[in-house]
């Protein structure tokens, strides 16, 4: 009963904001876990940056990659965004691990996939697919996902993202032909992290401070708003397509993996109700688990 009861609640936060929501809560120590289609396959947007930043440790625990290796980024040809190397105007020069941190702080999309280049998208499917992630496929560098949404999006430009009938024919909304995992894939992933399973220890660490180093208030944290209750994530945004995956830490130990994939109706770029039912949904799968 008091199962039913939690996804009752969670589909009804979903339809009262207005997005399809899929949902995934793992208690980290116990395995318990609560489950809203938390199989079905998702678009992952910026939440692959988190597949990256384990590949990218990998790799340096391997001895393959040093982190404080100086890369390079001129002005031309970065990858758009609204944040961090994309928003900026000069050369940059930076280490690996700098460009990681910005990736996973503020989004960079320009930093991810100067990442990639050192990295490769068959090395991220490699980490994921060793880790027993069965469902979770990068198809795209995050430049090319924007050149399919500019390509399906036509001579109409960013105005045309607010037509339902081009948002349905874009290839970076449809989990089949873009990046893509499930929700329990993502709470696998962050179970492995918190428990110095997906890499070593030193390196687990580091990913879980850069995750803890998020600077997005509005989705997964704004369901905890207390001072003793940390929550480490990424978010993840295309048209449409609001997302988070993280860890919520007690101050009595406990230790919730979480993710939460939406897809809303209404087209608008800005949209809280969608961002706010992460935190909502996340919450009540948190207490839940609590409460067993």
């Amino acid at each position: 009963m008091a199962v039913t009861n939690t996804l009752t609640r969670i589909r009804e936060a979903f339809d009262g904001a207005g997005v399809t929501g899929r949902l995934h809560a793992l208690d980290i120590d116990s395995g318990a876990e609560v489950g809203a289609s938390a199989d079905h396959p998702v678009v992952t947007a910026s939440v692959h940056k988190l597949c990256l930043l384990v590949a990218l440790h990998q790799q340096a625990a391997a001895g393959r990659v040093d982190l404080t290796e100086q890369i390079e980024c001129p002005p031309a040809g970065r990858t758009p965004g609204p944040t961090g190397l994309a928003a900026m105007l000069d050369p940059v020069r930076m280490s690996l691990r700098d460009a990681a941190y910005l990736m996973m702080a503020v989004s960079d999309n320009t930093a991810a996939d100067l990442l990639l280049e050192r990295v490769g998208l068959d090395a991220v499917n490699h980490t994921t697919a060793r880790l027993g992630l069965a469902h979770t496929h990068a198809v795209y560098t995050f430049g090319e996902t924007f050149g399919t949404i500019r390509q399906d999006a036509g001579p109409g430009g960013p105005q045309a993202l607010t037509d339902p009938y081009i948002i349905a024919r874009l290839r970076a909304l449809d989990p089949v032909r873009t990046n893509h995992s499930t929700p329990r894939d993502m709470t696998r992933l962050l179970a492995a992290i918190w428990r110095d399973e997906a890499c070593a220890p030193a390196h687990a660490a580091a990913i879980r401070r850069l995750l803890g180093l998020q600077v997005w208030p509005h989705r997964m944290a704004s369901g905890f708003p207390f001072d003793d209750v940390h929550v480490a994530g990424k978010t993840g945004s295309l048209p449409t397509v609001r997302n988070e995956v993280g860890v919520i830490e007690y101050p009595d130990g406990g230790r919730y993996a979480v993710a939460v994939f939406t897809r809303a109706t209404n087209t608008a770029a800005t949209f809280p109700p969608a961002d706010a039912v992460i935190g909502t949904t996340a919450r009540i799968a948190v207490e839940a688990l609590r409460a067993l």
